[in-house]
């Protein structure tokens, strides 16, 4: 028989797990804000290829044998709709980024995981609490503060924005039915269908902005590199070592970060509304996440 971990063994996976997830974080925002930037000169499309394509290239030179490990997925038709579907907020985000301020687009695109905890009830069997009831409710008022009529933003951006969640709504209901996949399998099954549908879509893309530089492609490349890293050796790393209702809550913090990129990259300051609204977002989010982990769950 195992014998149990040693308190402070336990405690130093605990931490160690937390600092990864906080890299984490800290690296989807870099995407977010990086992204950001190269749209601004660069078509969105062109962007989510380059990136894409380096993903998958970074992915099947770590994986032995990708294409028998790409060719195991159990439930392959639910894994490629939730392929498209991260696809489409990728693709949706880098149309948000282009017309609204990064720390807007974020909190707008964080409406997702709010919405989840309600649809997990009627779709997946969860309990449905009030507090995640007026979290939902809390956080739609906090999109309304944050784009409110009359303000200073971009209303095509929010409309790409909103979207943006509707489609990671999809992403994260199919991610919590294909958990028993492996999240390798998964992250690499991403990559070659983003891949895939962006570079097949890449002729299309209207041509606009400067002339692609070595720079705008090394920064494209490094998108991949980015959210590989973040995905697989922070995010599944830190599952392993913290239990989720201890990180769930923390997901907001990524709020914060994309508040500092704006600051420091785009001098953008959130006007106080803005502010309130984007805490009333993080505030319900966290109540939706440890309501869910709390609630007990279907036999």
């Amino acid at each position: 028989m195992t014998a149990p971990p040693a308190p402070a063994t336990a405690r130093t996976s605990t931490v160690r797990g937390i600092l990864l997830y906080l890299g984490a974080l800290m690296f989807f925002a870099c995407v977010d804000g990086t992204t950001k930037l190269l749209t601004h000169d660069h078509p969105v499309l062109l962007v989510a290829a380059v990136r894409y394509s380096a993903l998958m290239l970074i992915m099947a030179t770590m994986i032995p044998r990708p294409r028998r490990i790409y060719l195991r997925t159990v439930r392959r038709g639910l894994t490629v709709l939730r392929s498209l579907s991260l696809a489409l907020v990728t693709l949706l985000m880098g149309f948000a980024l282009r017309r609204l301020p990064l720390a807007e687009a974020t909190s707008i695109a964080f409406l997702a995981p709010i919405a989840v905890s309600v649809l997990s009830g009627p779709l997946l069997g969860e309990k449905l609490t009030t507090a995640r009831k007026v979290a939902v409710v809390a956080g739609f008022l906090g999109v309304l503060l944050i784009a409110r009529p009359g303000g200073s933003l971009d209303a095509l951006g929010v409309f790409f924005a909103l979207l943006a969640a509707s489609c990671n709504v999809c992403y994260q209901l199919l991610s919590r039915v294909l958990n028993s996949e492996h999240p390798l399998h998964l992250l690499y099954h991403s990559a070659v269908v983003g891949a895939g549908v962006f570079l097949l879509a890449l002729p299309f893309a209207p041509l606009h902005g400067e002339h692609l530089t070595w720079a705008a492609a090394g920064l494209m490349l490094l998108l991949g590199v980015i959210s590989g890293l973040g995905h697989l050796l922070c995010m599944t790393l830190a599952y392993r070592s913290v239990p989720a209702s201890l990180l769930a809550p923390m997901t907001y913090l990524q709020l914060i970060f994309a508040g500092l990129y704006g600051f420091l990259v785009f001098r953008q300051v959130p006007v106080p509304l803005s502010l309130l609204g984007m805490a009333v977002i993080a505030v319900s989010g966290v109540t939706a996440a440890v309501s869910r982990e709390a609630a007990p769950q279907p036999a």
